[in-house]
Formats: structure tokens, sequence, C-alpha cells
């Protein structure tokens, strides 16, 4: 039975360039989402910017823009980094939306009538310089614990203690360099620690739908941690307002109250399907209704699974909607073995590595060669990187068209041998695609890559063994000419059909070369014909070269010396369970 999938990727924050980071996820989402395209299932890839906030409010008024303004600006940026890198999402939108205000609106009344929604009066620093009361991160000051300075108001990054930001020694706001004061405010919250809430995590958190976990085993075990044993009562209530100024969405009957951001982004899921679906006359509610056929995997960093496996699914769920099928998360990208830095190079925009002249599909073959299923952190060695894509890619895979398809073309014009095509490397070869559709469906791209490489060794073994150059100055070895490069070139479409969704544009011009029509994975049993002559073969991919890499770090190095003022990071956005 054929699967209808919507699929996400976390959306990228409004606030700053993407980068090889933000990649290792978009990636991984849209080789899956690709894949399951191929094997026949009905797959739909939504996504969005997120784009509220006060980090947006205050880099906007800095720069003597409007917010919308700024959010439009980058959300071109964004989408042009992604087309760059062949990321092909059904829609990208923006969570500053319509259709993004009408699903917060929507869900936060049903929240509230089902008495999950509570008012509280809290006290929080207020910049009276600035007349806005402060996020967590717009706090500095002294760690309360180690007695570093210029630490954030809700953890010291020198010795890793978190606290409130009340307990900061001599603080000041980092928008106005002013002392800020306490001020009361009334809060809206969000009862997580009612017990139906306490409840229904326990159990979604440990669910398999389908004999499928929800959750990846330590993804699953981390939940467990935050929600405690049964009995104890860990969650806190969350608080899902924010006081003017603030962009975003006003609260319904609430003057002067905004959802706060981390409320509306996940909900931009739904936001972006209902604008795809009016765009296209879907049926909204059937995919968001509770008990829809239709499955939603989630792609993320593990850095707001905390969000992604308990806010999230809670909301959905007291809201009268359906919930996750699967959340998915992966870990983060270090580069050479250590977090991505400016001073190094290290920090590679998107829009850097394409305009250094690099293959955005290296860099797509590269994450899914190392990609699996775990939360586990991926290095990118740029060592690694060049030996892998000249290797595999240009050595092994790509030179096996280029050591047959002109013998072909020019002796037999383009036509494969029939008879060569039930050759036993290649049934064993074909034999092969159960197992690499089954790594690509549980997300070990991996295991994936090893065995279609595996397979390419075999290939290159054959042409070794048969030599066709030497074949083509005999002309009495015509036949075994022709049946070695048709067996090479069957060879290459299959491990062209196995790449495909690693390599979406390389697969393209290989299909063309090789005169067939768009491959599915159903066509790994239709061979070539010698009704159909191939066609001349054409360079598909160049080699690594040093000097990419070397202009690539280059680019990137941005000085560390202090601003004479820094008080804002550009990209400043907390995960869930902080405040922004």
């Amino acid at each position: 039975m054929k699967r209808s999938l919507l699929v996400t990727s976390a959306l990228p924050y409004a606030n700053g360039a993407i980068h090889l980071g933000h990649l290792v996820e978009y990636i991984q989402t849209d080789i899956w989402v690709r894949f399951q395209n191929l094997i026949g299932n009905h797959a739909t890839y939504v996504c969005a910017d997120d784009t509220h906030g006060t980090p947006i409010m205050l880099r906007a008024e800095k720069e003597g823009i409007t917010p919308e303004a700024l959010i439009a600006r980058v959300h071109q940026e964004h989408l042009r980094d992604f087309t760059g890198f062949h990321i092909d999402f059904d829609l990208y939108h923006s969570t500053h939306s319509d259709e993004n205000r009408e699903c917060a609106e929507t869900i936060y009344r049903a929240l509230r009538d089902a008495g999950l929604i509570e008012v509280r009066e809290i006290e929080q620093y207020y910049d009276t310089e600035k007349g806005m009361f402060l996020p967590d991160r717009f706090i500095k000051g002294t760690c309360p614990k180690c007695g570093a300075d210029d630490q954030y108001g809700d953890n010291c990054e020198s010795c890793g203690a978190a606290y409130t930001p009340s307990e900061l020694k001599n603080p000041r706001s980092a928008v106005s360099g002013s002392t800020p004061v306490l001020k009361p405010s009334q809060h809206y919250f969000f009862k997580l620690s009612d017990p139906r809430c306490q409840q229904f995590l326990r159990d979604f958190t440990r669910s398999a739908p389908n004999g499928i976990p929800v959750l990846q085993l330590e993804a699953a075990n981390k939940m467990q941690e935050w929600l405690g044993e049964p009995g104890e009562n860990k969650l806190s209530d969350w608080d899902i307002s924010r006081d003017a100024p603030y962009f975003g969405f006003a609260i319904p009957d609430a003057p002067g109250k905004y959802f706060y951001v981390w409320l509306d982004a996940p909900i931009g899921y739904m936001g972006a399907f209902r604008a795809l679906a009016n765009k296209q006359g879907l049926d909204f509610d059937a995919t968001w209704k509770a008990g829809s056929q239709t499955e939603l995997v989630h792609f993320i960093g593990k850095d707001i699974l905390y969000f992604h496996a308990l806010f999230w699914p809670a909301m959905l769920q007291f809201a009268g909607l359906r919930t996750p099928t699967k959340v998915n998360a992966h870990g983060f990208l270090t580069v050479d073995g250590a977090k991505m830095s400016k001073s190094r190079g290290t920090f590679i925009t998107a829009e850097s590595f394409i305009k250094q002249g690099l293959n955005p599909e290296w860099l797509r073959y590269y994450f899914a060669a190392k990609l699996n299923s775990t939360m586990e952190d991926l290095d990118l060695s740029f060592t690694d990187f060049t030996a892998r894509v000249n290797s595999d890619l240009v050595g092994k895979y790509i030179n096996i068209a280029s050591r047959s398809a002109g013998f072909l073309v020019k002796n037999f014009e383009g036509r494969v041998l029939d008879s060569a095509m039930q050759h036993p490397l290649l049934e064993e070869i074909r034999a092969q695609a159960a197992t690499i559709a089954t790594h690509y469906d549980e997300r070990e791209y991996g295991k994936a890559i090893r065995e279609v490489m595996a397979c390419a060794d075999k290939v290159n073994a054959y042409v070794d063994q048969e030599k066709p150059w030497e074949l083509a100055k005999n002309p009495d070895k015509q036949v075994e000419l022709q049946t070695a490069c048709s067996i090479c070139l069957e060879a290459f479409r299959l491990l062209t059909l196995y790449l495909k969704p690693v390599l979406p544009v390389l697969a393209g011009n290989a299909e063309s070369i090789l005169g067939v029509a768009p491959m599915t994975w159903a066509d790994v049993n239709t061979p070539l014909s010698s009704s159909t002559p191939v066609q001349a073969f054409k360079h598909l991919m160049q080699r690594v070269d040093q000097k990419q890499i070397d202009g690539l770090i280059e680019a990137n190095k941005q000085s560390l010396a202090p601003a004479a003022t820094a008080p804002i990071k550009a990209d400043t956005k907390k995960p869930a369970n902080q405040t922004a």
C-alpha cells in the first residue's frame, strides 16, 4: 500500500544566513523525500522561515527597516540557498502569514477551551530606556556561580551553570546597556503540568504506530529524563506570551500580549501546508484531523527535540488534531573535528560554497555518506571530503560510463547488446535494490552509499578484467567489446538510480546520456535496450580542486576583534525551553 506523507524540516530563523550546519538537515530531509517519491509513495515537503521574536524586531530597527521588509529579504536569500543545493520543497513559506495566524489562533482557543491556558503575574527584567521587557538572552551580567563576566541571563558559557535572570549579578540590558529593573506583568501559560498532558506525553514518547517508534531510542530516553518516573510531575508550565513591543501575532482577547515565537513556529508547518492546500486544492483537514492516515514526519536537530517531542504534540493533541508520526532528530555538524569557527573560516555559508565554484552535489554526497538514523554529530573533514568525491563519484561511479559509452557510440551507433542485460554481474547489482531501499527508508544513508560503492567496485573490477580499450583494437573482438560496454552502461544506469535521491541533477544528466526517461525505483528491472541508442558521453562531474577548498575557507574568515559596541548576536534564537 502506498503511503501518504507530509514531511517537514525545522524552520530556519529569519535572522541569519543558511550555513553548512543547517544544510545537514535539509539535505537529509530532501534525500528521504526524493526516495519516497521514487518508490511510489506520495511525499509532500513543506518548510518556512521562522520570522517572529525580539531578535528580528531589533535587527530590523538597527537596519532602519520594518521587520516585514527584513524577513521578506531573508526569505529570498534562504530560498536562493536551498534551491542552490537542490532542496525541492513543495512550498517554502513564512510563519508571518495569514495561514499561520489562523492556525495559531485556532490551536490557542482550543487549548483555552480545554482548560489548559492559565494567566499569571510574573516578574521579569524591564529596560526602562528601551521601554521593553527583556528576554533572557538580552540580559548580560556576572555569573552567580563562577563569577565570569559578560554572561547571558539564563546560563553561563564559562562554567555551564543554569540560573534565572534574577540571579545574575550586575545585570545590564544587551539592547541599551542600561541596568534593567524587575517589573510585574500578566503572562499566559500552557499547563503542561496538567495530569492529562503528563499522561499523554508519557504514552506518546513511547508510542510506535505501525510498529515504528515515534522517537529514536536515545530521544525517548531523554524525554523520560524530562518527564520523570510515573507519578512524578517534572514538566513546568510553558510561558507562551510576550509583552509589547514584540514582532509576532497578537493573542486573541489579550491586548498588548503576543504569542511567543516558539508557539507559532511549529504551527508554521500547518500554515505552510494550508497555503499549499489553498494553492493546489488539497484537503487540509484530512491531513491534520485526528486519526489522519497521512503520516506526519519531522526532521529536526537534537537541540530542539524538547519542543518537538513534548510541547508540539501536546498542543496538537489537546487542540483535537493529529500528532506526529515520526520525529527524526540528527546531530550537529563539526568541521575538522571542531565547532564551526568564523576565525578559522569554517563557519561556512551556503552562498559562499556555491560562489566559490564548489558543486553542491559534492556536499549532498558527502553528507549522505556519513549520515545515519542516530543523533550522532557529523564531522566535515575537507581532506576526507575531497578524497570521497574524487575517489567515489569521479574515480568509481562516473569512470564506469566514461570508459564504456564512447566505444558504444563510436563502434555500435550507441546501441547496447540486449543479450548482455542479464549478465550475472548485473543481476547481482539489481539484487541490492531492496537492501539499498531499506537503508534509505530507515535514514541509514551511509549504509546505502557503502552498498552502492561496493557495487561500483565490482563493476570497475569487471572493466579492468575485460579491458574494453584493448578489445577495441581487435576487429575479431567486437562482440566482446559491445558486450562488455553494454554491461558497464547498464551497471552505470543502476548505480545512477541508486544515487538519484542524493544526486538529482547528475542523475538527470546521466539519464539524458543513457536515453532513458526519468527513472523510478521500479525501473531497476527495466534495462537499457538496443532500440534506444545511448548518447555521446558528456562530462558529468569534475574533481575537487584544493584551491577551491582554500578559497572557501578564506572567503569565510572573519575577524574576532571585539566590536566597539556589541550587545546583540545577529542570529540569536534559543531552543524551545528558553526565552526569546
